[in-house]
């Protein structure tokens, strides 16, 4: 009982006067947090880690104030000359006042984020406190912390990722950190570093308006940060368990035939998954109140059986990870910080035929015979090395190096690699009915890969310095970062792709836009070869800020951040540069009557995101395609090549791109940047309730994305008499900023010489990129008394324009920067309107009751409204022929794309453009999680919960199919248009223990 109420009060304890505002800094690190206040001037404050022991004594300045950064989070204890004493709880990126003669208030924390009103800070941002957090209902992930956050949606159920979306961005626009170190995938930017959710301490939210310390980011900064050793030994450990027979059966997606019949197209109701997690730790001191270490060794094992309905796979995942911490407190002045992390994930994978009955029809549930067996390997280790030093009582230096390495699974090269790929998809089969014949090994080796690692490796390397200045606290830094992604190529099995088609009814008896006589037998023939290479990017950035108290309760902010992108082709050589990339950004902070009880806060700034290493690999590595249809007779040998191969029908379709930086990359490129403006009110309206209100606006300025158009360029070279020009000496897909004139280097004279050439967009046709988000974000918080606390928020928002941002949800592609959006100007036609990540309303609330001292009870509930659904179809060609009615250039390439533009058919085969958005919106989601905790009174440390996620078993449609267009020339459309394609995953139970000694 007493150590409950130790945690509850102790860990909280703040002051009266909360975070009043009479010391001149409030900066705080991104793995720190800052101690200031006001005693008499020139005497001593001792402040003391509670738990470490480590002591440091400063001296207040001439007016009587003190200030100090980079304190690491934790319970505090500061005294002054006259023996005052203040117990405080410092927490990461926040300034934490002492005000000597206050009498001490105690804040509750329990279950939530912090709750306190922070008017040393204009940033919006919110600290949860992991121990608090497990007394949630809240997933054992980064992800599902930082969607507790107002204005923060899950997105990504279209690519079955687990990511936020904050104010309109994208997925794919967010930053991660862990220990200080961004650890953001910097090839995708859809995932990040990983690490055992048991060794967080705290993880802070930044939702907008953040300093300008941190960039490479339009969305939100999610920054971790990890456990850290005492002074006391302590050991301990968790299991957590999710079964399976608790779990309940998931819905499968199905998909209509034209005749009305229904098919299993996902089937997820049978689908097994048992996951137990365990870990245990130990911490404690080397060297008392100097050397701490933690350590934590987490086991796991995971089993998953997934059914489909063309194969089936179940994979195991039992090796352990592991997470080290060393804390050096060398002196009072100097310190050492070392975080190694190791995440990597071994899979004993096997796959399976699928099981069919003595009719030759697929059995779900069941699995066939098994047709490989093979390990698959990702992940890797992370390593941070960090040096605080107080070099004066005003001036602090942080350094900091890390060292990241991650690999991506990857399939091994299996027997059958000499076949090639090949499908049956002739009689009445649909696209998604094939059937893969010959020798290959289907379905896992449709390519063989190179056997060099797919892997990331990055290192950083950072300085800050602080110098507090009178009334000023300055800030700079300089972070400097270098990126490898090595990408190993890849083609076909047997170096050669088969596809057998039947022309049809369900196809329009259309094959390559060549009308055939029923019942003729086709094939297409495809070939295609990527180079293995090592990409790389380097980041580079500094930055200058000011924190000026302009009075006692005014804050008022500035700050410039610039940044420097290069990214470089596979063969090391710069093919896009960004230099001097200014982002201003200034805010003000007014605590209205002087005692941090009602605020009003503002900010305005710009946020630059760099250019992924995926835009290299994709724009620049040498790569061909190849593609042809043909009339076959007699079918397919043994190995799945045509007998007989006839005649070509239609036109071919080649794609050829080599490394030529001069090619690829508009020479005034500006990458992606976003203007933003906050304005905030926050009051504590009574000892226990806090009520907000902030309002959001957000635009893109410069848009970037990938340009596959040449009929521009061919027109321009004729109306400037350039007649030799061949537009197949141009780049497949250009990097550009939509809207503007494009300038890149052509051979204009098809001679070998390039020349710089600016083509206006008239030429082009393409709309500026434009996407805005407005969002009006209302909260309401009340801290735990009388055995209950509680979380609100509701947000309305808006976000609209013509791109939803590094990736396009509606056609589930995840290509940051090279989205098909602004590939020919046709596929802008109609995309005005409302996006993907627009959620008119946003509701959550969460919170906790205590039943007895030594039971809780704790519920998160939320509620999302739809997102708009558009019709897909077959882009629009008719301005891709010549006045004679030949085809153009580009006329070709747009054929073979699937439907993914706004024109859509009408029932008749009559193209009609529609307008994003134009088939109304989605359900609503919801969501209900409930969690019991008790806590033995007979057992001290140890902790037992029950965790329900999806209490009330919503399924509804997540994700849905928006592709109305069958096929290119086909007067029928889809049966299954606007049916669901995804549904929210069902209930699931997790049993933990978890014991501390």
């Amino acid at each position: 009982m007493s150590r409950t109420i130790f945690r509850r009060s102790l860990v909280a304890v703040s002051v009266t006067a909360l975070l009043a505002l009479s010391s001149a800094s409030y900066a705080a690190s991104n793995t720190d947090g800052s101690i200031y206040g006001r005693t008499d001037a020139g005497t001593s404050i001792t402040y003391k880690n509670i738990s470490t022991g480590v002591t440091r004594t400063i001296f207040a300045d001439g007016k009587g104030r003190f200030n100090v950064s980079s304190v690491p989070a934790g319970t505090y204890e500061v005294v002054n000359e006259k023996g005052e004493k203040q117990t405080i709880e410092v927490v990461v990126g926040t300034g934490t006042n002492v005000a000597f003669g206050a009498q001490p208030e105690v804040i509750q924390v329990l279950g939530s984020r912090i709750q306190r009103i922070d008017t040393s800070s204009v940033e919006s941002s919110t600290v949860y406190d992991m121990d608090s957090v497990f007394e949630l209902p809240v997933a054992r992930n980064t992800v599902a912390v930082a969607l507790l956050t107002p204005g923060a949606v899950q997105g990504g159920q279209s690519f079955d990722r687990n990511l936020p979306s904050f104010g309109g961005s994208s997925i794919a626009e967010n930053g991660y950190y862990i220990d200080g170190m961004d650890v953001t995938n910097l090839r995708t930017m859809l995932s990040f570093a990983n690490l055992p959710q048991d060794a967080v301490a705290q993880t802070q939210v930044k939702s907008g308006g953040y300093g300008v310390e941190y960039g490479r980011s339009l969305g939100g900064i999610i920054n971790i940060v990890t456990r850290s050793g005492t002074n006391d030994f302590e050991f301990g450990g968790s299991v957590y368990w999710t079964p399976d027979a608790l779990r309940a059966s998931n819905k499968d997606v199905t998909t209509l035939e034209l005749d009305g019949s229904e098919n299993i197209t996902t089937y997820k109701s049978g689908d097994e998954y048992d996951k137990l997690e365990y870990n245990v730790f130990a911490s404690g001191p080397i060297v008392e109140d100097k050397l701490f270490f933690f350590a934590m060794l987490e086991g796991q094992k995971k089993e998953k059986v997934n059914y489909g309905t063309s194969s089936s796979y179940s994979y195991d995942i039992t090796n352990p990870q592991y997470f080290a911490k060393l804390n050096w407190f060398i002196t009072s002045d100097h310190s050492l910080r070392f975080t190694h992390i190791n995440n990597e994930v071994e899979k004993d994978y096997r796959s399976y035929d699928v099981y069919r009955d003595e009719n030759g029809e697929v059995v779900f549930g069941r699995l066939g015979e098994q047709s490989n067996h093979y390990p698959k390997e990702s992940g890797g280790s992370m390593s941070v090395l960090a040096y605080t030093g107080y070099l004066t009582d005003s001036l602090t230096l942080n350094l900091q190096y890390g060292n990241l390495i991650n690999k991506y699974e990857k399939e091994p090269n299996l027997p059958g690699g000499d076949c090639p790929l090949a499908y049956d998809t002739t009689g009445s089969k649909d696209w998604s009915q094939r059937v893969a014949i010959g020798c290959w090994n289907a379905p896992d080796q449709a390519y063989v890969i190179d056997g060099v690692d797919d892997k990331d490796e990055r290192t950083s390397w950072k300085l800050d310095v602080e110098w507090v200045l009178g009334d000023h606290t300055l800030r700079l830094g300089y972070n400097q970062e270098n990126y490898e992604a090595t990408s190993p190529g890849e083609m076909y099995s047997g170096d050669i792709y088969y596809r057998y088609i039947t022309a049809h009814e369900n196809n329009g008896f259309h094959v390559n836009g060549v009308q055939l006589d029923p019942g003729t037998e086709t094939v297409r023939v495809r070939k295609y070869n990527t180079q293995t290479a090592t990409f790389g990017v380097d980041n580079a950035a500094w930055y200058i800020e000011d924190s000026w108290l302009v009075s006692d309760n005014v804050l008022l902010y500035g700050g410039v951040r610039g940044e420097t992108f290069t990214n470089y082709d596979g063969n090391d050589d710069v093919f896009i540069e960004s230099d001097n990339l200014i982002a201003p950004r200034i805010g003000f902070s007014w605590d209205i009557d002087g005692d941090a009880t009602k605020k009003l806060y503002g900010t305005i700034g710009r946020y630059y995101i760099p250019v992924p290493a995926n835009t290299n690999i994709r724009a620049t590595r040498t790569e061909s395609f190849y593609e042809d249809y043909y009339l076959i007779s007699g079918g397919w040998n043994a190995d799945g090549s045509p007998v007989s191969l006839g005649d070509k029908i239609g036109p071919s379709t080649i794609d050829v791109q080599e490394s030529n930086p001069e090619v690829i990359a508009d020479r005034k490129l500006k990458p992606m940047h976003q203007d933003e403006v906050i304005l905030g009110y926050q009051q504590q309206v009574s000892d226990n309730w806090t009520l907000g209100a902030k309002a959001m606006g957000r635009a893109i300025q410069d848009g970037m994305d990938d340009f596959c158009g040449h009929d521009g360029f061919v027109r321009w070279a004729d109306d400037n008499g350039y007649e030799n020009f061949d537009p197949h000496s141009m780049q497949g897909c250009m990097i550009i900023n939509p809207g503007n004139d494009i300038s890149i280097a052509m051979d204009l004279e098809n001679d070998g010489n390039l020349t710089v050439v600016t083509t206006p967009n008239s030429y082009h046709g393409l709309p500026e990129y434009k996407r805005k988000y407005l969002g009006l974000e209302l909260t309401a918080e009340r801290a735990l008394a009388d055995g209950w606390k509680a979380n609100l928020s509701y947000v309305l928002s808006k976000t609209y324009g013509n791109a939803e941002g590094y990736v396009n949800s509606s056609l589930a592609q995840e290509d940051p920067g090279l989205t098909q959006d602004f590939d020919h100007a046709n596929f802008m036609h109609g995309a005005d309107g409302n996006l993907p990540t627009d959620r008119t309303h946003q509701i959550k609330a969460y919170g906790l009751y205590e039943v007895t001292d030594e039971l809780n009870l704790s519920l998160s509930l939320s509620a999302v409204s739809g997102i708009p659904l558009s019709c897909q179809g077959y882009v629009s060609l008719d301005n891709m022929l010549e006045g004679d009615g030949t085809t153009a250039y580009d006329y070709g390439n747009f054929r073979r794309y699937s439907a993914s533009s706004f024109y859509c058919q009408d029932g008749t085969g009559q193209q009609v453009l529609s307008k994003r958005g134009s088939e109304g919106r989605s359900n609503w989601l919801y969501n209900a999680d409930m969690s019991l905790t008790y806590r033995p009174a007979l057992v001290d440390g140890l902790t037992l919960q029950a965790t329900v996620y999806n209490l009330f078993n919503f399924q509804d449609a997540d994700s849905f199919d928006q592709e109305k267009d069958l096929d290119r020339d086909n007067p029928k459309v889809s049966a299954n248009f606007l049916r669901p394609a995804g549904y929210q995953e069902g209930r699931q139970v997790q049993l933990t223990a978890r014991y501390a000694f």
